[in-house]
């Protein structure tokens, strides 16, 4: 009974793995590893330990306070005439982010399918439309994680049969995932592998699917999810490290082919194919979710699963990724705008996370983060805020017309901007850790 439990936990929380494991994260860790072979998987091995650090403090949210991460940002600056914005930039960022993610998610899916079947990519298209549309729009959230997890299933077999298949040598394994390496060019890539994994939709989602769990059962469940999620990512990174040369599904598929046979590329458009699907699936979940708890509440008719305006927000998200892959959009540049624009919208989510979770009032005494989940929650925000003002930078660079010579110059910007920020959420952390009437507890979650 207990061993059932545990593995339907897994299953569960296997949906963030669905969300994290997209054409994106497909696209930047073979990407990876055709450039410099196995010496940034020790960026995915962050990325796995930030992603556990910030879905743990996000769900713990929802299972100690009764408020989803939308809601708890809600409650905290609604009532702040300066501050009641707050939750509709929010909502903005969210909703934007997994618009272009969607976009990412069905053009990678598509381009995993061609890559075995001689079919028409809008045929594929509307395809991968109609089932997410069914499954969203019959299916309660619980049904549609169930889906989820099983083809999260068929995603890692193909990939981890794929890499298995190629032998990759132990030593230079272990070595690249414990060894912090910087070969020259690869500092934007190591963000994006960040970014890529740590998504901020993610944090919503989670949050707004905890409640009647409680924190042993989802810490239990998140962890074996997320762990073997992260093994299928740097499954991809030594698949990926079988080609040199300018990155391409085709080629990649071409390469795998010629060394493994046809079975390899055959494996390789299924992997990535499940890679979209379930992508194209929690994006506009996560979407209505996080609308709900910013507007409303799972308990209103007006928002329930079956609502006019639940169904408005995903499928505002899942139509517009149809009309990318309707109208043939190149998916490794839209996937890399994605990447862009969630490495600007990932700090604010962090920070709101890290305000959210160290909230006496909120929390309580006892939910309230330890000092060693802050340590290591304000290394992780900090750099997502370094991958942010980054990525900020650049556009501003592009926009106005400068350049910023070199990626240490753009690191070293980045780095001092980010440290001049840290210190107004320090300040306010500080502010909300101290609640009058409410005393301080050892029993710190």
């Amino acid at each position: 009974m207990i061993f059932k439990s545990r593995l339907l936990s897994i299953l569960f929380w296997s949906v963030i793995a669905a969300a994290f494991i997209g054409p994106g994260t497909v696209t930047t860790a073979a990407s990876a590893g055709s450039m410099f072979r196995y010496d940034l998987l020790w960026a995915l091995v962050f990325s796995v330990i930030a992603t556990l650090v910030l879905q743990e403090a996000s769900s713990r949210i929802t299972i100690v306070s009764g408020n989803n991460l939308g809601e708890a940002i809600r409650k905290q600056y609604s009532d702040s005439p300066r501050l009641r914005f707050i939750p509709y930039f929010v909502f903005a960022a969210i909703f934007t982010g997994c618009l272009a993610y969607e976009a990412g998610n069905i053009l990678g899916a598509v381009a995993g399918l061609t890559l075995i079947l001689n079919i028409p990519a809008y045929v594929i298209t509307i395809l991968i439309g109609f089932i997410a549309a069914l499954l969203l729009f019959t299916g309660s959230t619980k049904t549609i994680i169930r889906v989820l997890g099983s083809v999260v299933g068929i995603m890692g077999i193909s990939f981890l049969t794929t890499a298995v298949m190629l032998k990759p040598s132990p030593g230079e394994l272990v070595s690249g995932g414990f060894v912090l390496s910087l070969p020259v060019g690869s500092g934007l890539l190591v963000l994006g592998l960040i970014g890529t994994t740590v998504v901020p939709y993610n944090l919503f989602l989670g949050s707004g699917i905890s409640r009647g769990h409680t924190v042993q059962e989802m810490r239990f469940g998140l962890t074996v999810a997320v762990l073997l999620g992260g093994i299928i990512s740097m499954a991809v990174l030594v698949v990926g490290a079988a080609i040199s040369g300018p990155f391409s599904y085709e080629f990649l598929s071409e390469t795998l082919s010629g060394q493994l046979g046809p079975a390899a590329g055959v494996l390789l458009g299924i992997g990535l194919f499940a890679a979209g699907l379930t992508s194209a699936m929690t994006a506009p979940l996560a979407a209505a979710i996080t609308a709900r708890s910013i507007f409303g509440s799972e308990n209103e008719p007006r928002w329930s699963e079956s609502s006019v305006r639940y169904r408005t927000i995903w499928g505002s998200v899942l139509g517009a990724g149809l009309l990318f892959g309707i109208f043939r959009v190149q998916p490794i540049p839209a996937i890399i705008l994605a990447q862009a624009l969630n490495g600007i919208v990932l700090p604010f989510a962090a920070v709101f996370l890290l305000i959210a979770v160290n909230d006496r009032a909120l929390m309580g005494s006892t939910g309230i983060n330890s000092s060693t989940k802050n340590i290591i929650m304000y290394l992780i925000v900090f750099i997502t805020i370094v991958i942010g003002v980054t990525n900020i930078s650049r556009a501003a660079a592009n926009a106005f017309g400068f350049t910023i010579t070199g990626e240490t110059n753009l690191f070293v910007l980045a780095i001092l901007i980010s440290t001049f920020l840290v210190f107004p959420v320090w300040r306010m952390i500080r502010r909300r850790r101290t609640v009058p009437g409410i005393n301080k507890s050892s029993a710190e979650m």
